[in-house]
């Protein structure tokens, strides 16, 4: 049986992340959906981090005090494993499956520290796309494809980003051009 009320929470949001030509851009777009109804269309979910002097950034999909939670935990694991994101990665991903308050956690992350793209989710996984584009979210397909279509174009990790959440917005209710994006070099 689905459970609509924790299902709903799922909606409302499309992230992703591109690596190209030496940098790394995550975007989401604004809106937060209860339901059928937009409560906000200009929220942030796209985020930079700096534990430990380390420039990381995040984007997340699914519930918002989840998300803040687990970014929470992930700048703690940056702290214990400094300049290893993978290493912090893996850990956030053993703690968020085992530990019983966060294994009912529902958010799903993409972060970069300008080398290294991974998706990270409840179920224990911490994928690192073979292509360089990652998306998330209710829109997360549709802007993959935008992306995987347009991504041999010379154009931008940002711009790729950019028309792809564009193009997503089109297609998905859950999604709107409110779209705030980081971009990072890799070292």
């Amino acid at each position: 049986m689905i459970d609509k009320e924790n299902s709903q929470s799922w909606h409302g949001t499309t992230i992703i992340g591109v690596i190209k030509d030496g940098s790394v851009t995550i975007a989401g777009d604004g809106q937060v959906t209860l339901g059928q109804t937009i409560i906000k269309g200009t929220a942030k979910k796209v985020q930079r981090l700096s534990p430990g002097g380390l420039d990381i950034i995040v984007g997340f999909a699914g519930s918002t005090a989840d998300a803040f939670s687990l970014l929470e935990r992930l700048e703690r694991k940056l702290e214990t494993f400094p300049g290893n994101l993978s290493r912090a990665a893996i850990e956030l991903a053993k703690d968020w499956r085992t530990d019983k308050y966060l294994r009912n956690l529902e958010a799903m992350l993409i972060v970069s520290d300008g080398n290294d793209l991974f998706i990270i989710s409840g179920s224990g996984d911490v994928l690192e796309p073979e292509e360089g584009i990652a998306a998330v979210g209710s829109g997360g397909n549709y802007a993959l494809a935008a992306a995987k279509a347009i991504y041999t174009s010379k154009i931008s990790s940002e711009e790729i980003c950019k028309k792809a959440l564009n193009i997503a917005a089109e297609i998905c209710v859950y999604t709107n051009q409110n779209i705030v994006i980081e971009t990072l070099s890799k070292k």
